[in-house]
């Protein structure tokens, strides 16, 4: 039974067993970032199952070079729209996949239960906190896999939203007149007012529930698809309510507003030290203890900390580790999506508690980009040299602070211009390159689903970089109805030796790092940097713990093989 009320929820039922417990130092770990949909269906067949034996049933076959190119591309384009049909199923039937390349802790987009009327594919439009979406399966796949994650040695992070709910009540706006089409209508622009509603969608997405806490005796037809749930989240003052964002960079519109057709949540105000958190608030940290009560789970990657007031960040973070910590897990990682650079970044961490941030946008960008010789390196490794920002003379090292990317899911640093890795014509070429950078230098490592596999998506919006990895119609290289989790793949098999290798040197863990110099005469030395706005040389770099230095290098000239004494 889904509870259709928090009050129905046995927190002391839940709880009262023993938990994983947490790794004490997540600098250890490496992360691996799935989208649901796009990663298993579980129809494979013809890979290795989680005890390594191969799978002869399922009805999808593993890629072969030929396979590109074959799907309709206007049927492809539309397929990537919505839902694929990635599920908890497909995942857990893939976790021999990840142990094996080295992964030790997952990171899974949102499981909860999606708005109906909308292809919110990418779990981010939430109707329902309790529940998980029918698209991905039920609550008890869900503890079957973090049950198979753990048994295998991987922990398992969700991504959750407390910003924001699914479109799940439509504004009357009496303002902002807009055409579209040779139709007038008002726009529920933010502007700093309220707007008047007129009721809670129902599974059509009509407004045909009013805007208040529903009793289902007289609106049955609102469960379980209809306005939003638990019931705390139908009072009115749970939402802003104020139309949806137009500059992203205005305060308080970005903490106001709504994320496009998202609705935003009231978390509460004040400044940080003097912060009254809302009911809704307050709901949402009793949601998400379920969920690591009821799941066992590991950590949260928390969604949009920029557009959430630093004192609802601070409370949620205190209420949810000390909740962990009554339970055994004494480090219950919370990572915050933090755009907005490595200061905002810095400063948002010292002041709610969190324990890493995520989407620090100068890193991939200078990772990515350094590999393919338009970044000076001293770029890249200074962004690790945060002395100046604690305001201390020596060394201090992000090193657990930060979660290190290069692919991911939106990229939000490229605008509407989408591009993997692999997109540009020599990105195969520097794949291992980039693998390597970061994999062994500072920060917690993430890899980006099908990086491994040479993924190459690139188009006009975010579709384009979410591709199948299980096939379906909407496969990777505009391919249809074929699998990509190859063990064979250059890229995952260099990779795994990688991180197999990270695994076994605690220096490329925990270690301090240096960019070193190079010459090419053996007399005169400097730092490797452009020339001419690009650079075609050896860049070397160490990684130094206790009485151990490891010495690392990768060549940005692909075309000129090179050793270096």
């Amino acid at each position: 039974m889904i509870e259709k009320s928090l009050q129905q929820v046995n927190m002391s039922s839940l709880s009262d067993r023993k938990y994983f417990p947490s790794p004490a130092a997540w600098e250890d770990q490496v992360l691996y970032f799935l989208l649901l949909d796009r990663f298993s269906d579980g129809n494979e067949k013809g890979y290795r199952s989680n005890d390594g034996r191969t799978v002869r049933r399922g009805s999808t076959p593993i890629f072969q070079p030929d396979d590109g190119g074959k799907a309709d591309e206007s049927t492809w384009r539309k397929a990537g729209q919505r839902f694929c049909g990635g599920n908890i199923r497909g995942l857990t039937s893939k976790l021999g996949y990840l142990k094996r390349l080295g992964v030790t802790a997952i990171w899974i987009s949102p499981i909860f239960k999606q708005v109906t009327f909308k292809e919110t594919y990418h779990g981010y439009g939430i109707q329902n906190f309790l529940d998980v979406d029918p698209h991905f399966g039920r609550r008890e796949e869900l503890r079957t896999l973090v049950r198979t994650a753990h048994a295998h040695g991987i922990y398992v992070i969700l991504d959750i939203i407390l910003n924001h709910t699914g479109d799940v009540f439509r504004y009357n706006p009496n303002r902002y007149p807009t055409e579209r089409d040779g139709q007038t209508f008002m726009e529920a622009r933010w502007d700093g007012h309220h707007y008047d509603v007129q009721g809670f969608h129902d599974q059509s997405g009509e407004p045909t529930f009013p805007f208040q806490p529903l009793d289902l005796a007289v609106h049955p037809a609102a469960w379980p698809n209809g306005a939003v749930w638990p019931q705390e989240f139908q009072q009115p003052p749970v939402f802003t309510r104020k139309g949806h964002i137009t500059n992203w960079d205005f305060s308080p519109e970005f903490l106001e507003g709504d994320f496009f057709d998202l609705k935003n949540i009231h978390l509460g105000s004040g400044e940080v030290d003097h912060y009254q958190p809302s009911d809704a608030l307050k709901a949402l940290a009793e949601v998400y203890k379920f969920w690591i009560a009821f799941a066992d789970i590991d950590g949260y990657r928390v969604d949009t900390v920029k557009h959430m007031d630093l004192g609802a960040s601070r409370y949620f973070t205190s209420v949810i580790h000390e909740f962990t910590q009554s339970i055994g897990k004494e480090n219950f990682y919370l990572i915050g999506e933090i755009t907005g650079g490595r200061t905002r970044a810095f400063q948002t961490l010292e002041t709610t508690g969190l324990n890493a941030a995520l989407g620090v946008d100068d890193i991939p960008d200078k990772m990515e980009y350094l590999v393919k010789g338009t970044r000076n390196p001293e770029e890249y490794f200074q962004l690790f040299r945060n002395s100046i920002l604690v305001q201390k003379e020596s060394h201090i090292w992000f090193r657990d602070r930060i979660v290190t990317l290069f692919d991911d899911h939106d990229q939000v640093r490229k605008g509407h211009n989408k591009a993997r890795f692999c997109a540009d014509p020599d990105g195969p070429d520097g794949l291992l390159n980039v693998l390597a950078l970061n994999a062994l230098t500072m920060g917690i490592p993430c890899m980006y689903y099908g990086s491994e596999q040479y993924f190459d998506g690139h188009g006009q919006n975010d579709q384009f970089i979410r591709e199948c990895m299980f096939g379906g119609e909407f496969g990777a290289f505009q391919s249809r109805q074929r699998h990509f989790f190859n063990e064979e793949s250059p890229a995952y098999l260099q990779l795994a030796i990688l991180l197999r290798l990270r695994r076994e040197k605690l220096s490329l863990r925990r270690g301090r790092q240096y960019l070193r110099e190079i010459s090419g005469n053996g007399i005169d030395f400097g730092p490797p940097r452009m020339l001419g706005g690009h650079i075609r040389s050896v860049v070397p770099w160490s990684r130094i713990f206790n009485d151990q230095e490891i010495l690392l290098a990768m060549n940005t000239d692909y075309a000129l093989p090179r050793s270096a004494g």
